[in-house]
C-alpha cells in the first residue's frame, strides 16, 4: 500500500472526513485535476476495499452486488451512474470532473474537492524531493543535488512533476557523446527544407551563450572565450531573444 502524506491543510480536512466516515455505510467521492493524488488518497484510508475503473461499468456493478465497501476510480467515466445503487454501502469515487452535478448530488453524501498541486506547495516540494531520491537512484546518481535549482512543471500535476525532475538529471549528467547522440537523432527526424543549416544553428549557440553568460557574467570575457567579436555576440544575443 502506497502512503499518503500532505502538509496541505485543505488535503487533512478531506482525510479527517473520509476517516469520520469509515464505519458509516455512506458514499462519498473526491474530485481533482488528474494526477493530484486522488486513487492514492482513497486506496490509503480504505485499504481493503476492491477498486474498479469507472471505464468498466459491468466491473462496477458485479463489484457492488459482492462487496459493501468499493473504490470506484475515475467514475465520470461510468456510462450509466443512474443504474447504480449505493443503499447501505460505502462508496469512496473518485473522478477528475463532475459530469452530471444532479446525478452526483443524489448518490453522495460528501462531495470532497481535492486542490492541483499548485495550490499544495508543502506537498508539491515532498513529491519533488521523493521523485528526486527516486530518479538518484534509477539513474545511479551519488551526487548531493541541490534540489532547488530544479525547476518544475506543474501543468499536469504529479505527472509533469516527475517528468521534471528526471528531466534536469538527465541533461545535466550527460556527457559529450550521449548529447552529440541525442542532437543525432533530433536531427534525423527534424532536418529538412532548402536552409537546415541556419534555421538549427540555435540548436547549439543558445546554450552555448545562456550557459556562457551565466558561467562569465561578462559578454566581453564571454566574447573572448568563445573567440568572437563582441558586437557578434551582441547580434547573436539579439537574433536568439536571449535575456
Amino acid at each position: 500500500m502506497e502512503l499518503f502524506y500532505t502538509d496541505s491543510e485543505q488535503v487533512r480536512h478531506i482525510i479527517k472526513g473520509l476517516n469520520l466516515t469509515k464505519t458509516l455505510l455512506v458514499s462519498s467521492i473526491i474530485i481533482g485535476e488528474p494526477n493530484t493524488g486522488k486513487k492514492t488518497l482513497a486506496s490509503y484510508l480504505f485499504p481493503d476495499a476492491p477498486s474498479v475503473s469507472g471505464e468498466d461499468q459491468d466491473a462496477v456493478e458485479t463489484l457492488m452486488e459482492e462487496s459493501d465497501e468499493l473504490i470506484i476510480t475515475d467514475f465520470e467515466k461510468l456510462k450509466n451512474m443512474e443504474r447504480l445503487d449505493f443503499d447501505n454501502k460505502r462508496i469512496i469515487a473518485t473522478a477528475n470532473y463532475i459530469g452530471n452535478q444532479h446525478t452526483i448530488d443524489s448518490l453522495f453524501a460528501f462531495i470532497y474537492h481535492l486542490p492541483s498541486l499548485k495550490e499544495r506547495p508543502e506537498d508539491t516540494q515532498f513529491l519533488k524531493q521523493k521523485f528526486l531520491k527516486r530518479a538518484c537512484d534509477d539513474l545511479m546518481i551519488d551526487e548531493e543535488i541541490d534540489i532547488d535549482e530544479i525547476p518544475v512543471n506543474l501543468s499536469h500535476n504529479s505527472r509533469t512533476l516527475k517528468r521534471s525532475v528526471y528531466q534536469y538529471l538527465t541533461t545535466r549528467y550527460m556527457g559529450k557523446e550521449t548529447i552529440q547522440q541525442a542532437v543525432y537523432h533530433y536531427l534525423m527526424e527534424n532536418l529538412g527544407g532548402n536552409n537546415g543549416y541556419k534555421e538549427h544553428l540555435n540548436l547549439y549557440e543558445v546554450p552555448l551563450i545562456k550557459a556562457g553568460l551565466a558561467k562569465f557574467k561578462s559578454q566581453l570575457q564571454l566574447s573572448q572565450v568563445l573567440g568572437i567579436n563582441r558586437n557578434t555576440l551582441r547580434k547573436k544575443i539579439h537574433e536568439h531573444d536571449i535575456d
